[in-house]
């Protein structure tokens, strides 16, 4: 048989995956997905990262079975209903929304009661070597950003929501940020950018350093300062029910109080002061794409100081580890 009668090469029918069954991490063959006869596309992870909502999925977060991730850049690979998008390097919006609706049609498809959420909520996600979803939830990423920099659209996104939701920020104004991890920080230079006097609060030398690179103050959050210190905006970021009581310590009366972070376990909080402070609380989730593509494109956020570590895909779980560990910022997966 010549090489001419040979039969087209088939792509591999299982890829490789972490895979959290409920009670542990693994990683494990598993089938391709497929898009066929739908409006999604299959994308090929280059880089995904690792983030604490990831970790809180390990202990039981919405109790998540399958595979997580949801910080990636990728190509695709298949889009049968949109062929235009196939070979393009890509980030996609995390939330999969039906569409149909009375939330969807208000213009809120991140709180579709139907929605699937990538690697959070029934669809599995980036911490494979393809993942899928929906070609409206796709955004281009421009060549000017490397793959290491399109890896935190999605963390950036959400730093960037707050002003989406319409936090008005004077000039000058002090704010501070509880937690000085990945989102953290990414929220301090959010605030800053539009114009905010902003301090990070947190325990790391490593991390004061990437603040005060950014032109960020820092102070530990056993500094005695703190307590007679209250401002007008404060965001809670940091991934533990006791950041919250701290936060709002430090919120004025009739400040603004930003709400970033999700675990698996309860808040115990004193909210009487939120009464009677007339404290704005403001929940924020995912954000603006564009914002944060437009953002890496300008050079205005310089995510690489964040990485400290890379892995391989099939060392997921040491992957894992070394992000829990305590004062590591971004830890990434390469497929």
């Amino acid at each position: 048989m010549s090489a001419a009668e040979l039969p087209a090469a088939r792509a591999p029918a299982t890829m490789l995956a972490a895979r959290f069954d409920g009670q542990r991490l693994g990683v494990a063959q598993v089938p391709v997905p497929d898009v066929e006869g739908t409006r999604e596309a299959r994308i090929r992870v280059t880089l995904a990262g690792i983030c604490s909502t990831d970790r809180e999925i390990t202990r039981g977060y919405l109790g998540f079975v399958g595979t997580p991730g949801h910080e990636f850049v990728g190509v695709v690979e298949a889009a049968p209903s949109a062929p235009q998008w196939v070979g393009r390097r890509v980030v996609g919006d995390i939330n999969a929304a039906c569409g149909d609706c009375a939330t969807c049609r208000r213009g809120y498809p991140t709180h579709c009661p139907n929605r699937t959420t990538l690697g959070i909520v029934g669809r599995n996600g980036a911490h494979a070597e393809l993942l899928t979803l929906p070609i409206n939830n796709l955004f281009a990423v421009p060549h000017v950003v490397a793959d290491v920099a399109a890896v935190f659209v999605e963390p950036l996104a959400a730093a960037f929501e707050p002003l989406a939701q319409g936090l008005t920020v004077q000039v000058g104004a002090p704010a501070v940020v509880v937690g000085d991890g990945k989102l953290g920080l990414l929220q301090a230079r959010v605030l800053q950018l539009a114009g905010a006097d902003v301090t990070v609060v947190g325990h790391h030398e490593r991390k004061r350093h990437v603040a005060e690179a950014w032109g960020l103050g820092f102070m530990h959050g056993d500094d005695s300062g703190l307590h007679a210190r209250q401002v007008p905006i404060v965001a809670e970021c940091t991934g533990s029910p006791a950041g919250l009581a701290r936060a709002l310590e430090l919120c004025e009366p009739r400040g603004t109080l930003i709400l970033k972070s999700t675990y698996a376990g309860a808040a115990h909080v004193d909210l009487t002061p939120v009464v009677v402070n007339e404290i704005t609380l403001l929940g924020s989730r995912c954000g603006p794409f564009p914002e944060a593509i437009a953002a890496l494109v300008a050079g205005h956020v310089a995510v690489s100081d964040l990485v400290d570590d890379e892995f391989p895909l099939r060392a997921a779980e040491a992957a894992y580890a070394r992000a829990a560990e305590r004062g590591v910022l971004k830890v990434l997966l390469r497929p």
